[in-house]
C-alpha cells in the first residue's frame, strides 16, 4: 500500500482549516492542523509531515518566524512549505521565500488552486522512499545516515546504523545471525557473534526503545 502524504495547515481561521483539511483529504492527503504559530511547532514535531501550510499572519509566532525555527532544525530542513497570507504586494512574497518557504499563495484561497501546488511540489521534489524508512515516530534516512525519533536526533556509530537500517527495512522478519553477518561487514571480514550482539546492545541502549526483539538461537527482528 502506498504510505500518505502527510499535511500540517497551520491558521487562526477556523473556517479555513476546515475547508482546506476537507478538500486535501478527499484528494488522499493526511492531514493535521494547527490554530497558531507555537502549536504548529510542537504538532511538526510530532506529526512529521512531508508538506506544512503556514499562514504568515498568526498569533503567537507568524507564519515567517515559524518557518526559520523550522529550517534550523535539521529534520525539517527539506521539508515542503506554502505560505498562505492575505498580503499579496511583491515585498511580503520576497521576504516569505527567502525565509525558506517552497511557494506562496494568497488568500482568499481557492482550494483546488491550493491541491495543484501541493502535488507539483511533490512532483518538482520527489522523496525517494527507498533511501528512507519511516516506521511510527522513528525516521530513517540511509542518505545522510540520519536517525530521528520524535524530533530527537539520534548518533549511532556506522555499523550500528548500518544494522538498524537493515532490521528495519523489513519489520517483523527475522533476520539469521549469518544474513546480518553477511550484509552489515561482508564476507571477507571475520567477525563472530559476539560482534552482533554487542552492536544491539549499543543501538537499544542509544536509542532507550525497545524495538530489536531477540531470536533465541536464530537471530534479530524488528518491531515497533
Amino acid at each position: 500500500m502506498e504510505n500518505k502524504k502527510k499535511i500540517l495547515i497551520a491558521d487562526d481561521e477556523p473556517d479555513i482549516l476546515e475547508i482546506l483539511k476537507f478538500n486535501l483529504e478527499a484528494d488522499g492527503f493526511v492531514v493535521e492542523t494547527a490554530k497558531d504559530g507555537n502549536s504548529a511547532i510542537e504538532k511538526a514535531k510530532s506529526f512529521l509531515p512531508d508538506l506544512i501550510i503556514l499562514d504568515i499572519m498568526m498569533p503567537g509566532k507568524n507564519g515567517i518566524e515559524v518557518c526559520n525555527i523550522l529550517r534550523q532544525t535539521p529534520l525539517f530542513k527539506n521539508t515542503l512549505i506554502i505560505f498562505l497570507t492575505a498580503i499579496s504586494d511583491d515585498a511580503s512574497e520576497v521576504k516569505g521565500l527567502e525565509s525558506g518557504a517552497d511557494d506562496y499563495l494568497t488568500k482568499p484561497i481557492r482550494p483546488k488552486v491550493l491541491i495543484s501546488k501541493v502535488n507539483a511540489l511533490f512532483r518538482r521534489i520527489p522523496i525517494d522512499n527507498s533511501k528512507k524508512i519511516q516506521i511510527g515516530d522513528l525516521r530513517i534516512d540511509r542518505e545522510r545516515f540520519i536517525i530521528v525519533y520524535k524530533s530527537e536526533e539520534i548518533i549511532l556509530a556506522r555499523k550500528e546504523f548500518e544494522l538498524l537500517a537493515l532490521l528495519a527495512s523489513k519489520p517483523g522478519k527475522v533476520f539469521l545471525r549469518n544474513e546480518i553477518l553477511n550484509s552489515i561487514w561482508g564476507t571477507e571480514v571475520i567477525v563472530g557473534d559476539r560482534t552482533i550482539d554487542v552492536h544491539i546492545r549499543k543501538i537499544r541502549q542509544k536509542l532507550n526503545l525497545d524495538c530489536i526483539t531477540t531470536v533465541k538461537g536464530v537471530g534479530y527482528k524488528f518491531e515497533l
